[in-house]
């Protein structure tokens, strides 16, 4: 009796899933801008383990005096994930009409990347005994909230230096359209000047801010920005998969596309990440 096998079968007892690399499948993704990827897993269950030191204090000793034994404590943060998914069904004669299917690619990548920057910035806590998906980062207890921004820069300045002083490497400021329209909108002290602090006029201002690049993202909660330190954030990044199959919708001569992507994310110190509002000056 012949074996079967995948190769010597009709395809559809061994349909395709096509993968993607996250860079190339979705690179306007904020996890992959902003924080640092530790590794991946599957299923809702599995977390990926970050070990990292909270360093113990170094001091002077003398000159052949015995050195004290340090103790830095050997921690570790868990990352979960969760999947993000669409599926599509279109018949069959729409699926093979020219250009759909790479259009459809496009806005299947659009409408997840859309999520996971909505999930990695505003997504609630997770339920008493539950783990996935994971908190936003503005939802992470513990991390450094800033005052209103408003008219002038100084509270996001302060908010710098506080994070400074926990040890923190700033590396993004990430903020919503109205709010970075509002920091564009300030202007200088000068009387009855209409020059922006910030530099845009008729050669619009470069995202920069307090030397930090600026990501806007719809994705942000409105008036909200955040101050990131990419190496306190870390990630589990899975591929993008991509799979067409002629058969889920058979009865109907349908074609079904599903992606999926699973991501997940935590925050190594939280006080090393800082929040802060812009509040619209007065009328």
């Amino acid at each position: 009796m012949a074996v079967h096998t995948t190769g010597t079968s009709a395809k559809a007892w061994a349909p395709d899933v096509t993968t993607f690399a996250p860079a190339d499948a979705v690179p306007e993704a904020l996890i992959l801008q902003t924080s640092t990827v530790a590794g991946s897993v599957e299923g809702d269950a599995p977390a990926v383990r970050c070990a990292y030191v909270d360093d113990a204090d170094a001091e002077f000793v003398a000159e052949g005096a015995d050195i004290p034994e340090s103790d830095p404590a050997l921690s570790e943060v868990l990352v979960y994930t969760g999947k993000i998914s669409q599926l599509v069904r279109l018949s069959r004669e729409q699926f093979e009409q020219d250009g759909t299917e790479d259009r459809l690619a496009v806005s299947v990548g659009r409408a997840v990347t859309r999520r996971a920057n909505t999930a990695y910035l505003t997504q609630a806590a997770p339920a008493v005994g539950e783990t996935t998906p994971p908190a936003g980062i503005l939802n992470i207890t513990g991390i450094t909230a800033g005052g209103a921004v408003t008219g002038n820069l100084d509270v996001l300045v302060d908010l710098l230096a506080t994070l400074q002083g926990n040890d923190a490497e700033p590396s993004h400021i990430i903020t919503d359209p109205t709010g970075w329209a509002t920091l564009r909108k300030m202007k200088t002290d000068a009387t009855d000047s209409n020059e922006s602090l910030l530099g845009a006029g008729t050669t619009d201002a470069t995202r920069m801010l307090l030397d930090l690049p600026v990501v806007v993202s719809p994705a942000m909660t409105a008036g909200t920005g955040l101050v990131v330190d990419r190496t306190a954030v870390v990630s589990a990044v899975g591929s993008v998969l991509v799979a067409v199959s002629e058969h889920v919708y058979f009865t109907a001569d349908s074609i079904g596309l599903r992606c999926t992507w699973r991501i997940g994310w935590n925050v190594v110190r939280p006080e090393r990440i800082g929040s802060f509002t812009i509040t619209p000056p007065a009328p």
